[in-house]
């Protein structure tokens, strides 16, 4: 299973978290596996989309591996933008408010 399916699949078996949530996310990411796609959270539904589907409130920017260890509560979003493991364009709100999202999914 991708780690994209597994984002999906958790967030849409306990909904609640991002129940009202209307946001797109968009993830660059970097490295041997160089991926870009987008989450969209919107009234308790999360889909995984290619980049381009919508306009982006936040995106945001890691290896890879960066990544896999923020999405299983490894790293946390603070701290890697803090040391220049992760970049944001866009509202960093949003980027904060996806961590405490994820935090709920531990």
């Amino acid at each position: 299973m991708s780690i994209w399916n597994e984002i999906e699949e958790k967030l849409n078996a306990n909904p609640t978290p991002i129940q009202d949530e209307s946001v797109r996310y968009e993830f660059h990411l970097l490295g041997d596996s160089e991926e870009n796609k987008q989450l969209v959270l919107i009234n308790g539904k999360a889909t995984i989309e290619e980049v381009g589907s919508g306009e982006p409130n936040c995106i945001l920017k890691m290896s890879a591996s960066d990544f896999a260890k923020l999405i299983h509560g490894d790293l946390k979003a603070t701290s890697a933008f803090m040391f220049g493991k992760l970049k944001v364009e866009g509202s960093m709100g949003y980027a904060l408010k996806l961590e405490k999202i994820l935090s709920e999914y531990q």
